[in-house]
């Protein structure tokens, strides 16, 4: 197979900071590799030194010849003045012009317009306009006219992605393309690249995206290039054997050094008639037994602060601007440890919802009573506003300068080295931080106040894998509520009990489940109605046979949990006869005890029936 790009033995460094060195591999036509690294060792300066926009420090990139290449970066530049299409066209200098002299030569016909149009011919231009139209409006971009500088940070992001994906060039190099995209554009753009027939090289943290679009994985750690052939899956167990066999090897270097220790230190006179080669082995030995990875992962063990039973209740909330309609009459209760996601395309109000709660946007009508003991932590989509002059430790000490965390007192520098901040990268300027690395380091400002309350907006935009992964494990043992705004499906999968679905028009749906579970209801929805649309629509009313109906996705859910709570009522129903038969209980609380057995029993009858009725189609 024929390579597009040969990186060979290349190495960047800022300074002190050494970010790969002697880094070598090749994208071969048709491969999608995804890219993984820490956060601040190098991903998107790797990829900006292979689209041409970095220099490097040493080693060299051969392209195949006439290869086209795009690139994505992760903060796209634009002329403000220009148009959205103009935009997105402007890529493709030559054939955006093109289309231009195309245009005005239809107003004057002649030996211009034959020009025109052999020139359309050429470069294959005739479809162009359109096309980008068409990307643009599945990436929610409809008002062509409008100019950049109106457009958020998020659409400028995803008007630079339209503008390459319509290139359709032969290497595709793609900084963070799913940042500020919702999860229906998520899934649109896994299917668009996945029939896509260019090389696809790509740095995300969308662990569902690598696995469904990549198959292979280059991974960068300890300034050293791993590849992986496979997907993200794939990875995960390769990479695992990878640091066993590591750890292993590490470890049989340690018990060899002991004995060659012993020899080295004999004396020199005796030294001397031994081979060189035992001398000369020794010394490699010892470099490999000092062999010590960088394991150093994130720490979360924050401990929460108290958090009393009402958390908060939304009575009647409606809020809408002009005639967007955000919620309409909406009523809920948050239980105490309740970890509630948001999903929902983008404009549908999720984070005004959550502005609302938070007391930063005022409701049209309706109230929202917040319990005393709660204490919020938010972070925003937005993030927190650095001054990019301060020192990372400067940042930190102007909230506090100590912290307590787990019943201790750690100092500002103490509290950042839990967040993986060295002494060194400490006393360096916020400007110096990695989109990631300034990430972490508002993670780190909003979990120093310990709330017992967490609403993270779009928590996961720029931050490494293994940082997302200890943030799920400690939102999963976080003892207090949880809110989460994100497109991050795996992410989601793994931290969610239930989902608030936003359709738009004030329309929030309940789902008891994580996103996939939801996603796979809609899907059996959607097949459900097509099919009642299909009968309807045929003319004919067919005889129909008596089939077993199944159970739905919510009927199935429910089947399985009435089991337990049956078995559990039953539980409770068989204490309370013990204890109102033993002999030792006073006239009130036989009295009380005597009422809820009553109440248990109704509730085994009620609950007996319904599963039975569903065990019929299950």
């Amino acid at each position: 197979m024929a390579i597009d790009l040969q990186i060979e033995n290349i190495s960047k460094s800022f300074g002190d900071l050494i970010l790969f060195n002697d880094v070598s591999f090749t994208v071969e036509e048709r491969q999608r590799i995804g890219l993984i690294a820490r956060n601040g060792k190098g991903k998107s300066t790797l990829l900006k030194i292979i689209a041409g926009e970095e220099p490097l420090d040493a080693g060299k990139i051969t392209m195949r010849s006439g290869i086209r290449v795009g690139y994505l970066e992760q903060e796209p530049d634009f002329n403000p003045e220009l148009s959205v299409l103009d935009a997105c066209l402007g890529r493709n200098a030559e054939k955006a012009a093109v289309v231009s002299r195309y245009e005005k030569a239809l107003e004057t016909g002649g030996e211009e317009l034959q020009h025109a149009m052999e020139e359309m011919d050429r470069l294959q231009a005739w479809d162009y306009e359109n096309h980008a139209k068409q990307v643009l409006s599945k990436l929610k971009i409809t008002k062509f006219s409008q100019p950049i500088k109106e457009l958020s940070g998020g659409q400028r992001k995803r008007v630079a992605l339209a503008s390459v994906l319509i290139e359709c060039p032969d290497v595709m190099i793609l900084d963070e393309p799913t940042n500020h995209l919702d999860i229906e554009m998520v899934e649109w753009l896994e299917d668009y690249l996945s029939r896509m027939t260019c090389s696809l090289l790509m740095v995300t943290h969308d662990r569902y995206f690598l696995d469904n679009v990549c198959n292979e994985i280059v991974e960068i750690d300890d300034q050293q290039v791993y590849r992986y052939k496979g997907n993200y899956s794939y990875f995960l167990q390769r990479r695992e054997e990878r640091l066993q066999n590591l750890a292993a090897e590490t470890a049989r270097a340690r018990n060899l050094l002991r004995t060659e220790l012993d020899w080295m230190r004999r004396q020199p006179q005796a030294r001397a008639h031994k081979a060189k080669y035992r001398i000369d082995a020794f010394y490699k030995l010892e470099e490999k037994a000092a062999m010590m990875r960088d394991d150093s992962k994130v720490s979360l063990e924050i401990k929460s602060q108290y958090i009393g039973n009402k958390i908060f209740v939304m009575k009647g909330l409606s809020k809408a601007f002009d005639e967007k309609i955000i919620t309409k009459d909406f009523y809920y209760t948050f239980a105490r440890y309740e970890k509630l996601g948001i999903v929902g395309n983008n404009g549908t109000g999720k984070s005004t919802f959550i502005k609302m709660l938070l007391g930063k946007v005022q409701p049209d009508c309706g109230v929202i009573e917040v319990g005393e003991t709660v204490k919020w932590g938010y972070y925003s989509q937005d993030g927190l506003s650095f001054n990019e002059e301060m020192k990372v430790i400067d940042v930190v000490k102007d909230i506090a300068e100590v912290i307590p965390v787990a019943g201790k007192m750690l100092t500002a520098s103490q509290f950042l080295q839990h967040f993986l901040f060295s002494p060194e990268k400490q006393y360096s300027y916020v400007y110096k931080l990695s989109g990631g690395e300034k990430r972490r380091l508002y993670l780190c400002t909003v979990l120093m106040s310990n709330p017992n309350f967490l609403v993270l907006d779009e928590p996961t935009n720029d931050l490494d894998i293994e940082t997302l992964q200890i943030l799920e494990e400690y939102l999963r043992d976080f003892k207090g509520c949880v809110i989460v705004v994100s497109h991050d499906r795996y992410f989601m999968d793994k931290v969610v009990d239930h989902v608030f679905v936003f359709n738009g028009n004030g329309n929030i749906k309940d789902f008891p489940g994580n996103y996939t579970e939801y996603r796979d209801w809609r899907e059996e929805e959607k097949l459900l109605v097509a099919k009642e649309n299909e009968k309807n629509t045929s003319g004919k009313q067919a005889y129909r046979t008596e089939t077993k109906r199944k159970l739905t996705f919510k009927e199935r859910k429910e089947y399985e949990s009435l089991e337990e709570e049956i078995m559990l009522l039953e539980e409770e129903k068989s204490c309370i006869e013990q204890e109102m038969c033993s002999g030792i209980l006073d006239n009130d609380t036989l009295l009380k005890k005597s009422v809820r057995i009553q109440e248990v029993m109704e509730l085994i009858d009620s609950k007996t029936e319904r599963w039975m009725e569903l065990s019929e189609f299950a």
